[in-house]
């Protein structure tokens, strides 16, 4: 009996072992190094793992063959064992929401149904935003979506197009197309098809911290190539810079004519101004105008 569980504690010492060794670039390290590591990780299954091991390693110098405590500990060792073996991991919940380590920022702001933009309007970007939108309204047809806009537009800051107009374009049909109300705010800046985006949101709920920059422009073209390439891109440029000037006129109640105008170069607006021009609604000076205030913020008080 003693030799059956001498091998049996073996077996599961080789497993453990096998466990750690994976953990190392070499493949093998000094025991010390490994438990100190292992021992002050934040990992909970790490810190399982390693106690265990520590615990075959004391049984086998020990032995197993005395001692009236061997059958619990032995027991112990079983019940580490399986949670290494199953693959346990460490996993945290907020208000019933799983969320990763430590912390993720975007599950907290989908959680609370804020959408955030700040990068240029690039692919990547649109579907990320587009996707967002749409699991928000799965969720809770009725509830608001607030989205807070930071962002350079189809281009970068010093100027250069890194997206094109239709990336903006499909993010405002989203937000018209979504039952809940979308609730936008401007921070930091809002250039471009950015400002287009600022100014679709439901009317009376756009607005822009005290020191975010609006800037109005028209689309960019930079193409090169054959002269009939290059008229055929400037026939979609014009088009998309009508569909932008409607869109913005439609959000700032304004004659297309005037829109367009203005458009031609371009054209900064600092809060106060934006709410004069119809862009946005208000100007946040203080918490309590938040429009939405996230749960998780409620709770710290």
């Amino acid at each position: 009996m003693v030799q059956y569980k001498a091998a049996i504690v073996g077996l599961v010492s080789s497993f453990l072992f096998a466990k750690v060794n994976a953990f190392t670039p070499s493949g093998r390290s000094s025991s010390s190094s490994i438990t100190s590591k292992l021992i002050n990780s934040s990992n909970p299954a790490a810190q399982k793992m390693e106690l265990a091991r520590a615990k075959v390693e004391n049984l086998l110098i020990g032995g197993t063959a005395g001692g009236g405590g061997t059958k619990n500990e032995y027991n112990h060792l079983v019940d580490s064992m399986k949670m290494v073996a199953g693959g346990a991991q460490a996993e945290e919940y907020y208000e019933g929401v799983r969320i990763g380590p430590p912390p993720d920022l975007p599950s907290l702001l989908l959680h609370n149904r804020i959408v955030y933009i700040g990068m240029p309007l690039v692919p990547a970007v649109t579907e990320l935003v587009i996707a967002e939108l749409l699991y928000l309204n799965y969720e809770s047809t009725s509830d608001p979506i607030t989205m807070y806009i930071n962002s350079s537009g189809t281009t970068t800051a010093t100027g250069q197009q890194v997206g094109f107009e239709t990336e903006a374009f499909a993010i405002a049909d989203v937000m018209k197309y979504v039952r809940p109300p979308v609730h936008t705010v401007a921070i930091g800046q809002a250039f471009g098809a950015a400002a287009m985006l600022l100014s679709q949101g439901k009317r009376g709920k756009r607005s822009s911290l005290p020191n975010a920059t609006i800037m109005l422009n028209q689309p960019r073209s930079q193409t090169q190539g054959q002269a009939s390439d290059i008229a055929i891109k400037a026939r979609e440029v014009m088009k998309n810079r009508k569909t932008m000037c409607q869109l913005l006129a439609s959000g700032c109640q304004k004659p297309l004519e005037v829109v367009t105008r203005d458009c031609q170069r371009v054209k900064y607006l600092q809060p106060h101004e934006a709410v004069e021009y119809g862009l946005i609604d208000r100007v946040l000076q203080s918490e309590s105008a938040l429009p939405v205030k996230p749960s998780f913020i409620a709770q710290l008080n």
